[in-house]
């Protein structure tokens, strides 16, 4: 059995869901960050479990065919990228095989169709969302960067390739004015501190962004200084908002906002239907990549025009929306207020005739979903798109007792879609299609959409 420190030969043969190499010592996996498959390294154990094992990288022996020098010097201790040292067309097929392992091992699944996986036509400064930690050096100095991994220590970053150059400029000039102003920065033990968190977000078709710093306050030294900064820097900007947290949390917004200049929310285009985004609203991060994954959603869907679709973890309504001219009627539930106050704005802006087919409510998706079925609703289709943990079996079995001819489940995690897509299987659905899609290129992460039905979807 391998001990901690010690170093052994290997080559890597896997990667996990989390972006790190998998090699074998002494019969135990071992998980190894920053390595490549077909990578031949040695490696030294750090942390030895009774199954498994983490290591470090010591020295590579002969590298991967698939591995490339990173274009980002703190991709190593960020916590965002972990696909930067290799190929993009080598993560695609690990990102492909983590979603069907996710089915047939932990779902159980087997006769369905894995449609090939959805390659990013960008992979560099495609985020139209950014939410950088502000912190302090040992020294005092301001950082203000992303979380290393299972951390939250920040890495200071001063340009980031995830995201649009023009976030590069208003973290310059926030860091400008914080020289000036002198403005205290939060400490997470002591709960003391003004500044938490830069918050940016920007509408790829509509140019507009927006500016917002969380605070654990009411107001800012030098406010005006702020914006002016802000406003020279970005040109295109919209609006410079506050923030106000002052929960001892790790949630990133807290409920109530000041405009110090423009408007508070942006606008941007998708699916043809132009969306407006309040800073507390969900909405997809890769624009382009989220009109394919819609896209993909409506065809599993299937609508015929005479259907109602019932939009559970609806957001701000984004999918369900795009899909209003194909259904007869819209229902969405959303547990956040304010997305649900964007939902109805944005059904407003589609003209009235969208807006007298959509219905839009406030509530937690289980406990909904399982009111609508006990008042009888039997929607035709009926779209899942949970958060990472995905759906419980309450809202699971709401769906059940609805019967719709079709599930389209959207996901962000294949791992709890996987483990939802067989709850719905052993009660009466079945998972024919799934087709991944990278949102998210160079990350861990990866988008899939499964269709589940009652009967056959068409190929």
């Amino acid at each position: 059995m391998i001990r901690k420190n010690d170093i052994f030969e290997a080559e890597i043969t896997a990667m996990t869901a989390e972006g790190s190499g998998i090699c074998r010592a002494e019969g135990m996996a071992v998980f190894v960050p920053g390595t490549a498959i077909g990578d031949r390294c040695t490696v030294r154990a750090v942390k030895v479990l009774k199954k498994y094992a983490f290591g470090r990288l010591e020295k590579l022996l002969q590298p991967s065919p698939d591995r490339i020098a990173p274009d980002c010097p703190v991709s190593a201790q960020c916590g965002g990228c972990v696909y930067r040292h290799i190929r993009y067309e080598a993560e695609l097929q690990i990102k492909e095989q983590r979603v069907r392992d996710a089915l047939e091992r932990i779902g159980g699944l087997r006769d369905f169709k894995l449609e090939p996986i959805l390659a990013a036509p960008d992979r560099c400064r495609y985020r139209n969302k950014c939410q950088l930690p502000i912190g302090l050096s040992k020294d005092g100095a301001l950082q203000l960067g992303f979380y290393a991994v299972n951390s939250h220590r920040i890495v200071d970053t001063q340009s980031c390739l995830l995201q649009p150059e023009a976030f590069d400029r208003a973290a310059a000039a926030f860091r400008r004015w914080h020289a000036a102003s002198g403005e205290s920065v939060y400490d997470e033990a002591a709960h003391s501190g003004v500044l938490r968190h830069l918050y940016m977000r920007r509408g790829e078709k509509s140019g507009e962004m927006v500016v917002c710093v969380v605070i654990n306050g009411a107001a800012l030294h030098e406010e005006a200084l702020l914006v002016e900064l802000l406003r020279a820097a970005v040109p295109e900007l919209t609006g410079v908002l506050l923030n106000i947290n002052r929960e001892k949390t790790n949630v990133v917004l807290g409920k109530n906002s000041r405009t110090l200049w423009g408007k508070a929310a942006i606008t941007d285009t998708l699916c043809g239907l132009e969306f407006e985004i309040a800073p507390h609203a969900f909405y997809q991060v890769n624009r382009t990549q989220a009109e394919r994954l819609y896209g993909k959603a409506a065809e599993y869907a299937a609508l015929t025009g005479s259907e109602t679709l019932l939009d559970l973890y609806c957001g701000m309504g984004t999918i369900g929306l795009s899909m209003a001219g194909r259904c007869r009627e819209l229902i969405g539930v959303e547990i956040v207020p304010e997305a649900i106050d964007s939902a109805k704005a944005n059904a407003a802006r589609m003209g009235d005739a969208v807006a007298a087919k959509s219905r839009f409510f406030c509530a937690d998706a289980g406990q909904a979903a399982a009111r609508l079925a006990a008042e009888g609703l039997r929607p035709d289709v009926i779209m899942l798109d949970p958060p990472r943990k995905g759906c419980d079996e309450t809202t699971l079995s709401a769906v059940v007792q609805m019967s719709p001819r079709r599930v389209v489940y959207v996901s962000c995690n294949p791992s709890t879609a996987a483990r939802d897509a067989a709850w719905l299987e052993e009660h009466g659905y079945h998972a024919e299609k799934v087709q991944p899609v990278d949102l998210f290129p160079r990350t861990r992460h990866c988008e899939c959409v499964i269709a589940l039905s009652k009967g056959e979807i068409d190929s």
